[in-house]
């Protein structure tokens, strides 16, 4: 088996966009083109973790694996937990990527890009950011920005905090955090079994509950944001890329 396992988890029940892992785009699911930038990554074993039958059958029709999982969770953290346990319950994969399931346009060398911290340094978790250009995204609490200082690596940082702010002050670059996540396992393992943070509730940004517990994130910069699918005005602007 890989190294590596990559997860994509995928719901029907998108507050803004209601079943947009099946959405079609130039012929196809976007779940599907999700699935199949995730192979071209060439990172590890790639599966679609769903609560939908119709998502993963859809995924399935491509050539693709799919993996059911509950419908009660909170988050896709706990989805790509569930499914890793059950693709992989020897824990022989080291590490684990939650890619998420509305990016059709990702360009794949992103995968390989989140784990290069994992690799090369000690952090529990990995994930990405691209400096702000577009002077609209500075104060876009939409945009999430990544606090952090440089770990000696190239492009990289260690993540001291991550907001809705237009943060940190002062003259020099602010960060678009990208949310895709690699995790070590055992770090996966602790982090869903952590309680709900308190700058996590107050900022709505899941990865805040890993800095609270004193773990440690590690950043790699890239020069791309892919498209995230949230509402129909996205999904347009993405089959106008793919079409």
């Amino acid at each position: 088996m890989s190294r590596t396992l990559v997860i994509v988890p995928a719901r029907m029940q998108a507050a803004r966009l209601p079943g947009k892992p099946l959405a079609a785009i130039a012929g196809e699911p976007m779940i599907v083109h999700v699935w199949r930038r995730a192979v071209e990554a060439d990172a590890g074993r790639v599966a679609v973790a769903t609560d939908a039958v119709e998502i993963a059958q859809a995924v399935e029709r491509a050539g693709g694996e799919a993996v059911m999982t509950r419908d009660d969770h909170q988050s896709g953290s706990d989805r790509i937990h569930e499914a890793v346990t059950i693709l992989d319950p020897d824990g022989k994969a080291e590490f684990v990527v939650n890619l998420q399931g509305d990016l059709p346009t990702l360009e794949p060398h992103l995968v390989t890009a989140c784990l290069a911290p994992l690799h090369s340094g000690p952090a529990d978790i990995a994930t990405l950011a691209a400096q702000i250009t577009n002077p609209e995204e500075r104060d876009n609490p939409n945009v999430v920005k990544v606090v952090g200082t440089p770990t000696g690596a190239p492009d990289q940082l260690r993540a001291l905090y991550f907001t809705r702010a237009t943060a940190p002050t002062g003259d020099g670059p602010l960060f678009h955090h990208i949310g895709i996540y690699a995790f070590r396992r055992a770090a996966l393992e602790r982090f869903v079994a952590l309680p709900t943070g308190t700058l996590e509730q107050r900022e709505r940004l899941e990865q805040l509950r890993a800095l609270e517990a004193g773990m440690r994130i590690d950043v790699a910069l890239v020069d791309t944001v892919p498209l995230g699918v949230d509402t129909p005005a996205d999904l347009e602007r993405a089959r106008k890329i793919l079409q």
